[in-house]
């Protein structure tokens, strides 16, 4: 009760926003082939990860999609590695509450047929290491005015000791995982969240959320920790 409490007073203040990138780059084409744009009506609104050629993971605040998009760089231009999906049935986890337990598993229409600009991700084992250099990518915001990119951006990202993250979110649970990039305002934005965050070649977190303003340099973005929920995934794969 008391940590739904503190989530509750973290939203109602703007404490707690949806999670977005601005002060990234622009990624290489279809140097992420992991990457999936879930869109409603044609317009892009969260990220995710191929994690088999079915099933892309993403986070459970995000809707439902009415496609999933993958292979794409630019979401404008009609690039010939785009595959585009519906969803069959989305995988919340039973436990998501707010902004607890954030992950569910997408199962779309059909296999996706890999390619160089298509390609699943393994899910990372254990937790990485305090210090360690990963990666987010997304098509968010890229500033703070709601300016929305084309093509696919990317940041570094250096996970955050717990103790020091929950300075700023005295509720995270250690199904969370936060990181931060080096510099002001850079950092995830609204549309980012579902996305990533791949450490070692494989994904360690899903973007969850960040504070009011995009890139804050004293509030960490928070990730589900992916390999909390291994167990779960693995199982709702197998059954599916």
């Amino acid at each position: 009760m008391t940590v739904i409490v503190l989530l509750l007073l973290f939203l109602i203040t703007g404490g707690a926003d949806g999670s977005r990138i601005v002060g990234g780059r622009e990624s290489a084409p279809h140097s992420r082939p992991y990457m999936a744009s879930l869109q409603s009506r044609g317009s892009h609104f969260c990220g995710g990860a191929l994690v088999r050629a079915d099933f892309v993971v993403t986070a459970a605040h995000c809707p439902t999609p009415d496609r999933v998009v993958l292979g794409a760089h630019s979401l404008r231009d009609n690039e010939q590695t785009k595959q585009v999906f519906r969803v069959v049935r989305a995988f919340r986890h039973p436990d998501y509450n707010m902004l607890l337990n954030d992950i569910q598993l997408l199962k779309l229409d059909r296999s996706a047929q890999l390619t160089p600009a298509v390609q699943t991700i393994p899910i990372r084992p254990g937790t990485p290491i305090t210090g360690r250099q990963c990666l987010t990518a997304g098509w968010g915001y890229i500033d703070n005015n709601r300016k929305s990119p084309d093509k696919l951006q990317e940041i570094d990202v250096f996970i955050i000791n717990q103790g020091t993250c929950q300075t700023r979110w005295p509720f995270l649970a250690q199904s969370m995982i936060c990181a931060m990039p080096t510099g002001a305002f850079r950092g995830a934005c609204n549309g980012d969240s579902g996305g990533p965050m791949v450490c070692d070649g494989g994904v360690a977190g899903v973007v969850s959320f960040g504070g009011s303003v995009c890139g804050d340099p004293n509030t960490p973005n928070v990730y589900t920790r992916v390999s909390s929920f291994r167990d779960w995934i693995t199982s709702v794969l197998n059954r599916n």
